[in-house]
């Protein structure tokens, strides 16, 4: 099953089951992709669908960080009410060793020698690693490895 066709399932069991914070979250999900696919005139395939979800939690993450600088944590557990949620849509996360592993495979295969090379690693990582591992902690580990060769 698709994860377009397993959110929409979700919709109408959240719906059935009258879990109304699911739902309205689901329903921001359906819309975001609609949205997405409007704007650029296509239709999303399963890669650009779990993007929407992973920017999703990411804005979440955000706005719970912001939340709790301003002191309002009953706003900053909702927002983390909203990240698990989302995170089932996700695939099984990779370990530390998965991840370095394809991090060492990744260096090799493009020859990277220096952190000139910086971006040619992350964009062969970017589409291995998609939904399994957060992006910000696989560029540091690129980028302290890459230094400790430069």
């Amino acid at each position: 099953m698709s994860l377009r066709q397993r959110i929409n399932d979700d919709v109408k069991q959240a719906m059935r089951a009258g879990d109304k914070p699911r739902l309205k979250l689901l329903r921001m999900v359906t819309a975001a992709i609609k949205q997405r696919e409007v704007d650029e005139r296509i239709e999303l395939d399963e890669a650009q669908v779990l993007a929407v979800v992973e920017k999703m939690i990411k804005q979440r993450r955000e706005s719970a960080e912001q939340y709790r600088a301003g002191d309002r944590p009953e706003l900053a557990e909702a927002e983390e009410a909203e990240i698990v949620i989302l995170q089932d849509y996700l695939p099984e996360p990779l370990s530390e060793e998965a991840l370095a592993e394809l991090i060492d495979e990744a260096i090799s295969e493009v020859d990277a020698g220096s952190m000139a090379d910086m971006g040619k690693v992350m964009g062969l990582i970017k589409s291995r690693v998609q939904g399994r591992a957060d992006m910000g902690k696989v560029s540091a580990q690129v980028r302290g490895r890459l230094a400790g060769q430069g």
